[in-house]
């Protein structure tokens, strides 16, 4: 039996498992996220956005996979899952805002607009003692037990014109403040997000199509991580 461990404290990405009947165990990194853009942008000489959500994703994933709690050491059945996403407008790329100031600012250049929202996935295979780390470079691919790879999901979002006061209210929930690009798709969000092209699962946070693709790579279906019973 294989397990899918998700390093992201996200309750969207774990939602999203959930309804495609997975249950997965989840295990938060501890990830410096500006520090690993900084190296990775250093060692690249700059990172496109798609890459960015790609080195993050990797770090997180690789993270949780080194330094996994006592109860899950010698499992040897895991596979971790890293994600992360970014929203890209007019070649800027925006996490979640620093406070609700910067949501409202956010808000007031995207509506009426379009952005991309790039999803970068990282698979560990785990189920190997001696997995390797593999290649950092962002796009690299592996296959088989002891495989990392990895990839991005990106998908154009149209943003309704919002007025002044659409855009406090919204901001004042406090659900913008913790979401990268300041919306969601599937919550309070909903209402202001007029068209997507692309995968709308992508933008909520992880992409089951390429979840996927991903693991048919390391010769897993999705089918064997649905709940039995």
């Amino acid at each position: 039996m294989t397990r899918l461990l998700l390093a992201s404290a996200s309750p969207a990405r774990r939602a999203t498992l959930v309804a495609a009947g997975i249950d997965p165990l989840v295990v938060t990194s501890s990830v410096d996220e500006p520090a690993v853009l900084a190296e990775a942008e250093r060692r690249y000489d700059g990172l496109e956005p798609a890459d960015a959500v790609l080195v993050l994703a990797q770090a997180k994933a690789q993270d949780v996979a080194a330094h996994l709690p006592d109860e899950l050491a010698d499992a040897g059945d895991l596979l971790v899952l890293g994600c992360d996403s970014m929203l890209e407008l007019d070649g800027r790329v925006l996490g979640k805002p620093a406070d609700a100031a910067d949501a409202v600012e956010r808000w007031r250049a995207m509506r009426g607009r379009e952005g991309v929202l790039h999803t970068g996935h990282w698979l560990v295979d785990e189920r190997d003692a001696d997995a390797s780390a593999g290649d950092p470079r962002p796009g690299t691919l592996g296959a088989g037990r002891g495989a990392v790879l990895g990839a991005t999901s990106s998908t154009v979002v149209r943003f309704a014109d919002l007025s002044d006061a659409e855009i406090d209210a919204y901001v004042a929930t406090g659900e913008p403040l913790h979401v990268a690009g300041a919306f969601t798709v599937d919550g309070l969000g909903g209402p202001f997000v007029t068209s997507m092209d692309g995968d709308y699962h992508g933008v909520v946070g992880l992409s089951l199509p390429l979840l996927r693709e991903l693991l048919a790579q390391v010769e897993v279906s999705i089918t064997d991580l649905w709940r039995r019973g």
